[in-house]
């Protein structure tokens, strides 16, 4: 079963950056699709962005042009770099695959956008 293990989060002021990490642990790395996740608070969990195992990427509108997703399949690692980041982006950000018919989900990772 894969286990995904995030870094990344915090507390940064609009307009700011963070990059948060998830790293999984499979030899299967590179044929996943991976995605991220948000839920802000009290709100459902919505989906993000996501790249393929060719390195496409698609993201939701809501951050497209402020967030970029990319992976590294030599350390079986994907990154969510985020700029521009607004208050609205304030949420916990999951990564999630499915692999062998089974949702893997990271541990979560607060963000807070606030001045």
């Amino acid at each position: 079963q894969v286990q995904l293990a995030q870094s990344g989060g915090g507390l940064v002021q609009p307009g700011g950056s963070l990059r948060l990490s998830c790293a999984a642990s499979t030899s299967r790395f590179r044929s996943l699709l991976i995605h991220w996740f948000r839920q802000p608070p009290e709100k459902q969990r919505e989906w993000v962005a996501q790249i393929a195992s060719n390195g496409i990427a698609a993201y939701a509108d809501s951050v497209k042009g402020r967030f970029t997703i990319s992976r590294d399949n030599a350390n079986n690692t994907v990154y969510l770099q985020m700029n521009s980041l607004k208050p609205e982006d304030s949420a916990i950000y999951y990564c999630n695959t499915l692999s062998s018919g089974t949702s893997a989900w990271g541990q979560g990772a607060q963000v807070t956008v606030a001045s």
